[in-house]
């Protein structure tokens, strides 16, 4: 018996040092076998990651989930006391950054860990006005917010990315309008696709080191959309828009940028992927 669990112990050992050899990282598998059985062993090891828009619906449910299977975080948002309730629940690190301010980016950067294995930039707007109503501000905002911003967090948070052990991954958030003309939509559209560009081109610029991917949401299920959804009939207009029959949910954005940070999606890069009920490939019944 002793010796049948030392050869076991030997093999988990083995299997856990050909893993580090292989630079193996957050949620990765090896298999171990002894005598003709074999095991899976979850070899999840802790990410360090940065997300912006952290008290959002879409950032506090992703932060919740990383922290839950053992991630170190550092949280960006401009809500001081909100951000640090989360924070502290979580046990995470914090900068207070409102990404419309000039200098929110570096102080990002000076406060958050020297190497980082992911970033999330998960801030955005629901401006949906006609175009004979949307000015300059409006239109300079959507694309700070959306766009911009997530340029400049990325081009900050470059040195601490290119430090990762195992390779980083980027998730960024655009919009199944950015692929599909709605009413009412030319400014998020315009700005949203801008960030389908730009995971494009960062994805093509930084390979191998840094992964970068975006999830195209549809409507979501967030504070940012509760006055949309405040009127019974709108919400259900909008919800039989998808085939799948329903609005986005926080969870469905976060298990999919969870998977996107993890190394089980490094072979994944310059994707922009809907998240969206199916609105944005096939028609609702």
């Amino acid at each position: 018996m002793v010796s049948k669990a030392m050869a076991i112990a030997h093999a988990i050992a083995h299997a856990v040092a050909h893993a580090g050899a292989m630079g193996l990282h957050a949620s990765t598998h090896a298999w171990i076998a002894y005598q003709g059985l074999s095991w899976v062993l979850d070899l999840t090891m802790p990410s360090v990651i940065l997300i912006y828009g952290a008290t959002g619906g879409i950032g506090s449910c992703l932060a919740r989930m990383l922290a839950s299977e053992g991630h170190q975080l550092h949280l960006v948002a401009r809500d001081a006391s909100r951000l640090g309730a989360l924070a502290t629940e979580l046990g995470a690190r914090w900068t207070v950054a409102d990404v419309l301010e000039p200098d929110a980016f570096a102080r990002v950067s000076d406060e958050a860990p020297r190497a980082l294995d992911g970033l999330v930039y998960a801030v955005g707007s629901i401006n949906l006005r006609p175009l004979a109503r949307l000015t300059a501000t409006d239109l300079s905002r959507d694309f700070q917010l959306n766009a911009a911003g997530a340029a400049l967090a990325i081009q900050a948070a470059l040195p601490a990315l290119r430090a990762s052990g195992a390779g980083a991954s980027v998730v960024l958030f655009s919009s199944v309008a950015a692929g599909r003309g709605f009413p009412l939509h030319g400014s998020l559209g315009m700005a949203k696709a801008a960030v389908d560009g730009l995971t494009r081109s960062l994805a093509a610029e930084l390979a191998p080191a840094i992964r970068v991917n975006a999830i195209a949401l549809s409507l979501t299920e967030t504070p940012l959309a509760g006055n949309l959804l405040s009127n019974p009939r709108t919400r259900e207009s909008i919800s039989s828009m998808h085939p799948l029959g329903r609005l986005g949910q926080p969870e469905d954005a976060a298990h999919f940028a969870t998977f996107l940070l993890s190394s089980r999606s490094n072979w994944i890069t310059g994707q922009v992927i809907g998240v969206d009920g199916g609105r944005s490939a096939i028609a609702s019944h």
